[in-house]
């Protein structure tokens, strides 16, 4: 059994996105139906909808930062109820049983996480994302969004957030550490809040000073030019931890000439571009380069309280679903401060009949 949803689509690469009707599974006994409220709009949106990766599987229904209310829980339910405000991240299952799922860290599921939108679930049934009004979910990947938090600014930190939380923790940014975020854009801007609120002491580099009054009142110490060749003999050796939030094109050599013994240069940003560096550099002061994800379902959570102890939310540009691809062109050229998101009330009404599976229409 299914019901009908309004949502906005794409029927191919490079398509615009469309306003259409597709259908929601109806909820099994451990399912949440949650009536969405916002939707970030994350670059991997553009890198998906234009095939910047791989080629993506079309009709395509983007979106995987998304807030809003349940109303309406399965049978068996027992982490949710009805009013609850909540949120839904990249994933939306894993097969639960391999060992990184039983070791809690779902995003590195063996069999392969079954992603929010543009993949495949086990059932081999198209999965559509927060592009819509309403989406159905199993209880286990439904996220509680603290009362501290707005739901249109915590949506970003249900990809972003988490993006940057989860290596931020992993390699112990706190008191006595210096990061450096190199770029200041949707996960920079995150970055440097999350940092300061761990203690750390944050350093931007972007590549211009364009940002620099943002950067530091957000939490930045210091906010330098990677465009100046000054700052790299400046800072050379100046960093435990180095998180690169850009996705294409960095010297790689110059950023590890500014760790010191023992640092790591995480890569957040994606890109299909292969990137290189010289091996010597890494054994002269024994550093790491590596990659990060996302989180656990565990460590959304613990983000997603954190950034409510501490006051974080993205900055946020709310648009209506009209002018989605037009937020999609301005976010590919840098146009926005920091992070668009879409309000789903905005969407057009469900037609006569196409009410949610409780028959209501769907709540604004």
């Amino acid at each position: 059994m299914t019901f009908p949803v309004p949502a906005l689509a794409a029927s191919g690469p490079d398509k615009p996105l469309e306003f259409t009707v597709i259908e929601r599974r109806s909820p099994g006994p451990h399912d949440v139906v949650i009536d969405i409220a916002f939707t970030g709009i994350c670059h991997t949106d553009i890198a998906l909808l234009r095939n910047h990766w791989a080629e993506g599987l079309f009709p395509m229904v983007p979106g995987h930062e998304i807030t809003g209310r349940v109303v309406e829980i399965g049978s068996a339910v027992s982490l949710h109820a009805v009013g609850d405000r909540v949120g839904v991240g990249c994933y939306v299952d894993s097969c639960r049983t391999c060992e990184n799922c039983l070791a809690g860290q779902e995003q590195h599921c063996l069999k392969g996480e079954v992603l929010t939108y543009g993949g495949v679930d086990y059932d081999g049934r198209p999965t559509y994302g927060g592009y819509s009004r309403q989406i159905v979910v199993d209880e286990h990947f439904v996220l509680r969004i603290p009362d501290g938090l707005s739901l249109d600014a915590a949506a970003p930190l249900l990809c972003a957030g988490i993006t940057m939380y989860a290596p931020l923790r992993r390699w112990k940014a706190g008191p006595g550490r210096k990061v450096a975020i190199v770029g200041m854009g949707g996960l920079g801007h995150l970055g440097v809040k999350l940092a300061h609120a761990m203690e750390a002491e944050v350093t931007v580099l972007g590549r211009s000073l364009s940002k620099r009054e943002d950067g530091l009142r957000f939490g930045a110490a210091d906010y330098r030019a990677t465009s100046d060749p000054s700052t790299f003999e400046d800072l050379a050796g100046a960093f435990d931890l180095i998180i690169n939030t850009v996705s294409g094109g960095l010297d790689i050599d110059a950023y590890l000439t500014l760790l010191r013994l023992d640092g790591t240069l995480v890569n957040a940003g994606i890109s299909a571009e292969a990137s290189t560096f010289h091996v010597p550099l890494l054994g002269a002061r024994r550093l790491a380069i590596t990659s990060t994800k996302n989180g656990s379902i565990r460590q959304n959570q613990e983000m997603l309280d954190f950034c409510a102890r501490h006051g974080i939310a993205a900055d946020i540009e709310t648009v209506p679903a009209h002018q989605v691809d037009g937020a999609l062109d301005r976010l590919e050229r840098g146009d926005v401060r920091y992070r668009f998101v879409i309000d789903s009330a905005t969407f057009p009404a469900q037609e006569a009949g196409a009410a949610g599976p409780t028959g209501a229409p769907a709540a604004p």
